[in-house]
C-alpha cells in the first residue's frame, strides 16, 4: 500500500477537512507535483514598451528569477546596407542616417570618413568642416544620452525625468533644424565635408544651450541620485565586469562603467579630436548605476567639446575644393520651402556649359571611387560604430557593412539578466541603450 504525500482528509458537516502534518516541503512537492521542474517561458516583446524598440526577449522564468534569456532581433530590418549598393556614394548618406535614428550624425560621419579614406582625400577635409562635424556629433551625443535617461527613467517609474529629458533634447533638435533643415535623418555630413555651413543664428542658439544644460544636469542628479527607489533599482543590478565586456565585444559607456577608459576619440582619434581637451569618464561598479553616472559625466564632457568647437570655428569652406567630388554646399531653399532658390539655380546656369554638365553628372551619376576596402571606427553614443566599405571602382558601393554597437552590445543581455529578477531585465536592457534601427538596419 502506498502512502499519499498529500495531507489526509475527512468529510465533516462543515465540509472537507485536511489534517496537515510535518515533512520536508521540497520532498513532498517533488513527489506529487507533476510540473515541479517546469519553467514558465515569457515572451517580452516584440511590442513591449520597455524594450527600447522592436526587440524580443525570450525569458525562461523560475518564479520571478530569470534562468535563461535570449535576444531575438530582426523585427525592424530595413535593408539599408543592401540599399546602399543601388545608390551612388553621396546618396548613401541619406540611407545610413536612418539606421540608429537617435545618433544620425554619427552614422553619416563614419560613412563619410570611410568614403574619404577610399578616395584618399582624408587630409583634404577643411578645418571648418572637421570642426562642424565635431560640434554636431557632440550635440548629437548629448541628445542621445538625454533620450537614454528619459526612457530609462520612465521604465523604472521616474516619469518626471522622462519629461525633462525630452524637454532638453528639443533644444538640440531645434539647433539641428536650423543648421541642416531637419530635426532627424539629416544627410548633413557627406563625403568631402558637410552639406552647408552653420548659420550665425544657430551659433547663438548653441551658446544659449551651453548656459542652460549644466543647470539641468544638476536638476537630474538632485532628482535621481539620492532617490531610494532609483538607487535600489540600479545599484548592483545587471552587473557586467571588464572581462565580460571585452569577451562579448561590448564598448561605449557600458565598457567604461566597468572601469576601462576605452574611447576611440582618445585611442584612435579622427576629425581632429586629438586637439581637444576632454576626459573619458569611467566608473568601477559595472552596473546600471555606473552606466547612469558615466552617461551624465559624458554629457558634461560633450558640453566642453561643443564650447571648444565653437571657439575654433574659423571662416572657410565646408567642402573639399575638388569639384569632381564636392557636392554643392552653397544651397538655399526656394520660396516654396522645397528645392533650391531661383538665385542659386541662376548662379549654376550662369556658369559655363561645362560646369553645368559637370554639375548634372555629379548629381545624377555620382563620382567614381577607386577599388579597395577600408574600415573606419568612431565613438558613437552606444560604443564603437565601425564602417567596412568596399569599392569595385564604380559610382556605387560594392558593399558597406556597419559594426553597430547596439547589435553587439545586446549579446551581453543574457549575461546580465540570467540569475536576476525579471524586473531587472528591464533595467539591464535599458542600461545597454540599444536602438533597434541600428541593430537591424
Amino acid at each position: 500500500m502506498t502512502t499519499s504525500n498529500y495531507a489526509t482528509e475527512r468529510e465533516t458537516t462543515e465540509g472537507k477537512v485536511f489534517t496537515v502534518t510535518g515533512g520536508d516541503w521540497d520532498t513532498i512537492v517533488s513527489g506529487t507535483d507533476p510540473i515541479n521542474d517546469e519553467r514558465i517561458v515569457v515572451n517580452m516583446g516584440p511590442q513591449h514598451p520597455s524594450t527600447h524598440g522592436v526587440l524580443r526577449l525570450i525569458l525562461e522564468l523560475e518564479g520571478e528569477t530569470v534562468r535563461e534569456a535570449r535576444s531575438v532581433v530582426g523585427y525592424l530590418h530595413t535593408g539599408i546596407e543592401k540599399n546602399l549598393e543601388y545608390r551612388n556614394w553621396v546618396q548613401g548618406s541619406t540611407f545610413v542616417t536612418r539606421m540608429d535614428y537617435l545618433a544620425p550624425l554619427f552614422n553619416e560621419t563614419a560613412y563619410a570618413l570611410a568614403v574619404e579614406k577610399l578616395l584618399g582625400i582624408s587630409d583634404d577635409i577643411t578645418e571648418r568642416a572637421n570642426t562642424i562635424r565635431v560640434l554636431m556629433m557632440e550635440l548629437n551625443r548629448i541628445s542621445s544620452h538625454l533620450v537614454w535617461l528619459a526612457t530609462t527613467g520612465m521604465e523604472l517609474g521616474a516619469i518626471s525625468i522622462m519629461l525633462y529629458g525630452f524637454r532638453e533634447r528639443e533644444h538640440i533638435l531645434e539647433i539641428f533644424e536650423m543648421i541642416t533643415g531637419l530635426r532627424m535623418n539629416h544627410a548633413y555630413v557627406r563625403p568631402g565635408g558637410v552639406a552647408q555651413d552653420v548659420p550665425d543664428e544657430a551659433i547663438v542658439k548653441i551658446r544659449e544651450f551651453l548656459k542652460l544644460m549644466p543647470k539641468k544636469l544638476k536638476e537630474y542628479e538632485d532628482l535621481l541620485s539620492g532617490q531610494p527607489i532609483w538607487v535600489e533599482r540600479t545599484k548592483n543590478v545587471a552587473v557586467l565586469d571588464v572581462t565580460g565586456c571585452v569577451a562579448l565585444g561590448v564598448t561605449g559607456p557600458v565598457l567604461r562603467s566597468a572601469g576601462l577608459a576605452w574611447d576611440l576619440r582618445k585611442t584612435m582619434p579622427y576629425c581632429g579630436y586629438e586637439t581637444y581637451e576632454f576626459d573619458v569618464p569611467t566608473h568601477t561598479d559595472g552596473d546600471v548605476w555606473g552606466r547612469y553616472q558615466v552617461r551624465l559625466a559624458e554629457i558634461r564632457e560633450s558640453l566642453k567639446l561643443v564650447e571648444q568647437a565653437l571657439d575654433r570655428l574659423r571662416p572657410g569652406p565646408v567642402m573639399v575644393a575638388d569639384r569632381k567630388i564636392a557636392w554643392p554646399a552653397q544651397l538655399a531653399i526656394g520660396i516654396d520651402g522645397m528645392g533650391n532658390s531661383l538665385e542659386h539655380v541662376a548662379k549654376i546656369m550662369g556658369q559655363s556649359m561645362e560646369s553645368l554638365i559637370h554639375h548634372f553628372k555629379l548629381v545624377t551619376e555620382g563620382f567614381r571611387v577607386p577599388p579597395g576596402q577600408v574600415y573606419v571606427g568612431i565613438e558613437a553614443p552606444r560604443g564603437e560604430l565601425g564602417v567596412h566599405a568596399v569599392s569595385d571602382g564604380g559610382t556605387r558601393p560594392y558593399r558597406v557593412h556597419y559594426r553597430e554597437p547596439s547589435f553587439v552590445n545586446l549579446q551581453a543581455l543574457p549575461a546580465m539578466a540570467e540569475g536576476g529578477l525579471i524586473a531587472d531585465v528591464i533595467a539591464g536592457g535599458a542600461s545597454l541603450d540599444p536602438v533597434m534601427g541600428g541593430c537591424d538596419r
